[in-house]
Parts: C-alpha cells; sequence; structure tokens
C-alpha cells in the first residue's frame, strides 16, 4: 500500500521516536539494576508488534511479552536475536517449537509444567520457565505457598530450567501490592533456599513502576507507558505516540427535527451542516451515540447520532470552510488518550488496541512517514 493510499480514508500514524523515548525513560526510572521488558501484546496495543520491537531492539530491548503464541512467533519470525515470552496459554504444538527456539514459556499451574517437561523430554531440551506466582490477582499462577516445592521437584527431572519469576499486581491499594509483591520474594527466597537461583524476578507493569519504585526488583514489564498512556502519579507525562485520523466522505445540509443515521431520539435542534465520516465502530471508533468529540480543522464538532459499522457523523455547522477530504482527527491531536478513553467509555488501553485491521499504520521517524503497513 503507498503513503497516498494510507491516507484516503482512515489511518493510524505511530510515531517510533516517541515510543523510543518513552522506552528510554523506563529504563532511567528502574535504573540500571533493572530491565525494562517491553509488552507487546495485541499487536502492540494497535501499534504494530514486528515495528515496535524493530524499535525498541535498537534501544537494547531484548526480552519482549506478549499474551499469545501466534504473537510470539510472528515476532521471531521478522525479528531475530529477541527472545519473547508467552504469558497465557500456549498450546501443545506451539510449546513444542518455542521449546525448540529455546524461548522461555510461562510455567502458571503444576498441569501445565508436567506438559512442558514432557515436551522437553521429548525434544531433547531443556525448557526454560518464567514461574508466574499467583499472589493475590487470582488469574493465572502457582500458589505461592506450594511453588518452591513444586518447582524444585520438577527441575530435579533435568528437562526444565528456571530463568525468570513473576506476579501481576491487582493494583487495588498500595497495601496489598506490597503484600503481593512480599509473597512473591518469599518464593524466591525459598526456591534460592533449594538452590534455584532466579536471575529474573518481575512485578510491576506500567502503573507498578511509577507507583512503587521499591518494587521494581529486577525488572519491569511495560506496556501502557510505552504507547502514551500515563499513569497517575507519574513525574511527567509520557509522550503522545500516535494519531488516529479519518476522512470527511461527504457534507450535506441537514433541516432542524431530522433524525441522524440509527438514533432515533435526539433531533437536530437547528439547520446543520452533517459531516459523513470514513470510519467506524469497526475500525476502532467509540459506538456511544451523542456526548463525544472529534478534532477537525483544529476545532471540535460534536458525533451526532449512533457511529455506525463503517462511517460515523458529525455536527460541523461551527467549522469554518470545513470541506470534503478534511482530516478528522480522533485522538492525538487536540484529543489525548485520557480524554478520548472517557468519551468513548472504554480502558486507556483500549484506545489504541482497539484500532481494527483494516486500519493502515504509517509509521514515522525523524518527524517524517518512513513505511506502511497495512494487513488488508
Amino acid at each position: 500500500m503507498t503513503y497516498e493510499d494510507a491516507i484516503s480514508r482512515c489511518w493510524l500514524e505511530v510515531d517510533l521516536d516517541a515510543i523510543r523515548e518513552n522506552y528510554r525513560a523506563a529504563c532511567a526510572m528502574v535504573g540500571e539494576g533493572a530491565q525494562i521488558i517491553p509488552v507487546l501484546k495485541a499487536n502492540a496495543y494497535g501499534m504494530n508488534a514486528v515495528e515496535v520491537a524493530g524499535a525498541l531492539k535498537t534501544e537494547g530491548a531484548k526480552l519482549f511479552a506478549v499474551a499469545s503464541s501466534d504473537e510470539a512467533e510472528q515476532l521471531l519470525r521478522e525479528i531475530p536475536g529477541i527472545e519473547v515470552l508467552v504469558m497465557g496459554l500456549v498450546g501443545e504444538g506451539a510449546l513444542r517449537r518455542l521449546i525448540a527456539r529455546n524461548m522461555p514459556i510461562t510455567l502458571f499451574s503444576e498441569r501445565q509444567g508436567e506438559k512442558i517437561a514432557r515436551i522437553a523430554a521429548e525434544l531433547g531440551a531443556v525448557a526454560r520457565v518464567h514461574l508466574k506466582v499467583d499472589t493475590g490477582l487470582h488469574r493465572l499462577g502457582l500458589e505461592p505457598e506450594r511453588a518452591a516445592e513444586y518447582v524444585e521437584r520438577l527441575c530435579a527431572g533435568g528437562n526444565v530450567c528456571v530463568c525468570g519469576l513473576f506476579t501481576h499486581l491487582a493494583i487495588h491499594t498500595a497495601e496489598m501490592d506490597r503484600i503481593q509483591v512480599e509473597k512473591l520474594t518469599v518464593v524466591r527466597d525459598a526456591l534460592a533456599q533449594r538452590g534455584i537461583e532466579v536471575p529474573l524476578t518481575h512485578a510491576v507493569d506500567s502503573i507498578g513502576m511509577v507507583r512503587y519504585p521499591e518494587s521494581h526488583l529486577d525488572g519491569a514489564r511495560v506496556g501502557a507507558w510505552l504507547y502514551g498512556v500515563t499513569p497517575r502519579r507519574a513525574p511527567k507525562p509520557s509522550r503522545c505516540v500516535g494519531r488516529f485520523v479519518a476522512r470527511i466522505a461527504q457534507l450535506r445540509r441537514v433541516a432542524k427535527g431530522e433524525l441522524i443515521g440509527y438514533d432515533d431520539d435526539h433531533p437536530l435542534q437547528r439547520d446543520s451542516l452533517i459531516a459523513t465520516i470514513s470510519a467506524g465502530y469497526i475500525d476502532g471508533t467509540p459506538r456511544v451515540g451523542e456526548d463525544w468529540q472529534v478534532e477537525i480543522r483544529g476545532r471540535r464538532a460534536n458525533v451526532i447520532g449512533i457511529a455506525c459499522m463503517d462511517q460515523l457523523m458529525a455536527d460541523v455547522t461551527d467549522i469554518p470552510d470545513v470541506n470534503e477530504g478534511d482530516e478528522v482527527v480522533f485522538v492525538g491531536g487536540g484529543i489525548d488518550v485520557e480524554e478520548y478513553s472517557k468519551m468513548g467509555r472504554f480502558n486507556h488501553n483500549e484506545a489504541w488496541a482497539r484500532i481494527g485491521r483494516r486500519v493502515p499504520r504509517i509509521f514515522y521517524e525523524s518527524g517524517k512517514p518512513v513505511r506502511v503497513r497495512a494487513e488488508l
């Protein structure tokens, strides 16, 4: 796809320099004693995992984290010389491939541990695992009281080697998070007493990295921060890394009292100039009716009606010189991620991650577009 094709309907601009800067800021925050593990799940929160991994590899990142084996294997195909940790469930076929490539595997249950050991033995290999301990989130993880004893037995077979230990904080209260980290370090110490030294212990995500400098341990798994989502209490914000944009496809005059699109509850209160915009909820826009805005020619315009799958409408009556073909910015201009998320009624991380696969990504370096990636 050419650049001209990419900007013809709707697109996402990704500033690789800003992502690199956010990575460097995170490294400074955790200091020399810990490493940043960039989280690239959900296609790097919508930014394109291959591009982000390539950019951060040049910054020195070596270990990346994803949610699925498909995500890991894509990165390993396209970015040589990196390690990718799958943090979720992995099927047997993918386990075989990842163990054969000497990639780290998350071990989060005794049943799964037996499977990993069996497959490694069949391959004549040693599986490298990061132990996931459930310290209070109650999602995935070994029970902390039994983890060390179980892992000692598992490693005695000679086909499993512990290269990491981690948990995920629930971020309920500072005291509850402190207890979670304490439980993790108790497991680490219990493993050490059994002769199993863990080289990399990690507990915090982007929020924990900012809130709990005392809990950085050996590393921080950082996702949202890299993509411009700033946790509260950060000493300074992370940089915005993207701009989600569409075009005005058509302008039309619509009389007072008419209904716009599928919305039958909000008749127009005045004669209006209505813009039909070439993006809809399948592209990643909110689907809420009314009460949210887009940016056109540096001015705000209210969205009218309910967003359709492929298009939505906005009242541009008060925007001077508006034209068909004008850019419409959803997020990344005067509308930041936090405001966009509130208007769309979704989590901050969804702002980028929900942007659909048919939306081309345009990558910028030194302020200029350098590449286009399109899945369709």
